[in-house]
């Protein structure tokens, strides 16, 4: 039997392929030798194969009783999911996370078990989103799994680590699809235009029009052939075309981008693209790159991301990547946060951008970020030690008695401003924590406080006032001070 006769509502339970359905559900790949890019999937030997392999009952190795296939979207997850069911000879049941409950996952599993029992072909579950599936939906597939009482082939576009269950992830093996690349897309675009099952060489692409149609599919499979679609129906309105024209109808750019308004942002606020996209935004404003910077910006704010998230990274970069190099980026960043909760958008995106600039192209230290954290883990490891007595609260009744503050110097009373004593505990003295760095106010910062050291140490040898400990523009007072 055909294997396209197969790919309708057998006894296997795939879904028909009618012939007016969408033309990403007519085209997708009946054999293996369809498949475009995962190749790194279906070596010989693979899981993947052994799954894909007819069930013999023979010795051999052992297929995976549970996979979970994660990936971008238009990758091919659920064609793998249902060339499964078709080569191998499965029976295919096909639930969405979106849809399904409890109730509809424990009759699935039940029946898996009759079919068993009885000797019936082995069933594959097809569980589509599970990301969406709650914790307690998700439970209930850990006995079918680890029994083998069905195949789980579970799909998702989010990060498992983040969107799966703990104990079902340690069950099941996890096989990460790659984005296709923009000759995958152009293989698949031609198939369809050629194939009988798409548009049988009735229309034609110019060059132009395949490289616009596979940049606005971005690596999706299903969108551009969506794309190729309503691009068609575009150039073939109101044309009367017969089943052998004489000249195929030609897409053009323009139709292929009136078929289109805007390519879809590839950003999922609840997932693993938030954190990706989060990051190479961050990172972009820590490397100086302003314009890599605005367009993950850009990105967030299309996909509707919440204005006051990017506002609280913003703030955060401006401490820890900017730091002292320009103490001014955290009053942008801090006015910018306020300003995006009093405006909101759409105008709060120009509140946003102007935050940015100043931070990707604001000269750079972490010198304040790796300070603290020196200083916690000294902390954390049980380095601290008594407070000098000297510094220690005398303002109580029994303090005076006990020797606090006694011997404290204050620091303005002092000719430089700095009084020359121990700060910190015994076991501490002489660490440094804050080492400024060569860029910005930082580079100012640096030799004056190393001026500051030695003076607390006692070992500057000038007892007189030195504008050199002063910050910029600022005086030394007289002795007299």
């Amino acid at each position: 039997m055909d294997l396209f006769d197969a790919w309708g509502t057998g006894p296997q339970g795939l879904p028909e392929v009618r012939p007016g359905a969408p033309l990403a559900v007519r085209m997708r790949p009946r054999t293996l030798e369809e498949v475009v890019g995962q190749r790194h999937l279906l070596e010989p030997g693979s899981p993947l194969r052994r799954l894909l392999a007819p069930v013999s009952g023979e010795p051999g190795p052992a297929a995976p009783s549970s996979v979970v296939l994660w990936g971008p979207p238009g990758t091919g997850k659920t064609t793998l999911a249902y060339l499964i069911a078709l080569t191998s000879g499965r029976r295919f049941v096909e639930l969405s996370a979106v849809t399904a409950g409890v109730k509809e996952v424990r009759e699935v599993i039940e029946d898996a078990r009759r079919r068993l029992a009885t000797g019936e072909a082995e069933t594959v579950l097809f569980v589509d989103e599970v990301h969406r599936f709650s914790k307690s939906q998700q439970d209930v597939l850990l006995p079918s799994v680890e029994n083998r009482w069905l195949t789980l082939v579970a799909a998702t576009t989010e990060n498992p680590s983040f969107s799966v269950n703990a104990p079902l992830l340690s069950r099941s093996l996890l096989l990460t699809l790659h984005p296709l690349s923009d000759d995958d897309v152009r293989v698949l675009v031609a198939r369809a235009i050629a194939d009988a099952r798409g548009f049988g060489g009735t229309v034609a692409l110019t060059d132009e029009a395949a490289d616009r149609l596979v940049r606005l599919a971005g690596a999706d499979a299903r969108k551009a052939l969506s794309i190729l679609e309503a691009a068609v129906g575009a150039v073939l309105e109101g044309r009367d075309v017969g089943p052998r024209p004489e000249d195929p109808a030609v897409i053009d750019v323009s139709t292929v981008e009136r078929a289109i308004d805007v390519a879809a942002v590839h950003y999922d606020r609840a997932g693993d693209q938030h954190y990706d996209v989060a990051s190479a935004f961050i990172k972009s404003m820590r490397g100086s790159d302003v314009d890599a910077a605005l367009h993950y910006l850009a990105r967030m704010i299309a996909a509707g991301e919440d204005p006051r998230f990017i506002a609280r990274r913003i703030v955060i970069a401006a401490a820890e990547d900017v730091g002292m190099a320009d103490p001014t980026a955290l009053q942008t960043a801090v006015a910018a946060a306020q300003a995006v909760a009093f405006i909101g958008m759409p105008e709060a995106r120009i509140i946003l951008a102007e935050a940015v600039v100043h931070l990707a192209t604001a000269p750079k230290s972490n010198a304040s970020y790796l300070a603290i954290d020196a200083a916690l883990a000294d902390v954390r490891a049980g380095r601290t030690g008594p407070v000098p007595s000297d510094l220690r609260d005398s303002h109580y009744a029994g303090a005076e008695r006990l020797g606090h503050g006694q011997g404290y110097r204050y620091a303005h009373d002092e000719p430089h401003g700095i009084a020359t004593q121990q700060y910190l505990p015994d076991e501490l003295q002489g660490t440094r924590y804050y080492h400024p760095g060569p860029r910005g106010l930082e580079r100012e910062i640096g030799p004056r406080l190393e001026r500051i050291r030695r003076i607390l140490a006692g070992t500057d040898g000038d007892n007189k006032p030195h504008g050199g400990v002063h910050g910029p523009g600022e005086t030394a007072p007289g002795p007299e001070a």
